[in-house]
């Protein structure tokens, strides 16, 4: 998978976002344009193995990761950092 240039400081807020619990991947996509896709990509490249996948094993279990699947819409913690 072909991943833009991203400096340090991108890469860390990126995964830092990507382990948030409550912090989608549409969110993720419209600050850095990066697809969920990508973000896996990236998370398997800059990640040790065994915590790669304790990251997948806990992205595939939340509902909050993916808008489509949240129950609720609005009235949740937003960060500062977030720009969406």
């Amino acid at each position: 998978m072909k991943l833009p240039e991203l400096d340090t400081e991108t890469i860390d807020r990126i995964i830092e976002m990507a382990w948030e619990d409550r912090t989608p991947f549409d969110a993720i996509e419209a600050q850095f344009g990066l697809l969920e896709k990508q973000v896996i990509a990236l998370m398997k490249r800059e990640m040790k193995e065994s915590s790669f996948r304790m990251w997948r094993e806990r992205v595939t279990q939340r509902k909050t990761k993916h808008l489509a699947k949240r129950e609720f819409v609005a009235g949740r913690f937003k960060s500062d950092n977030q720009k969406t």
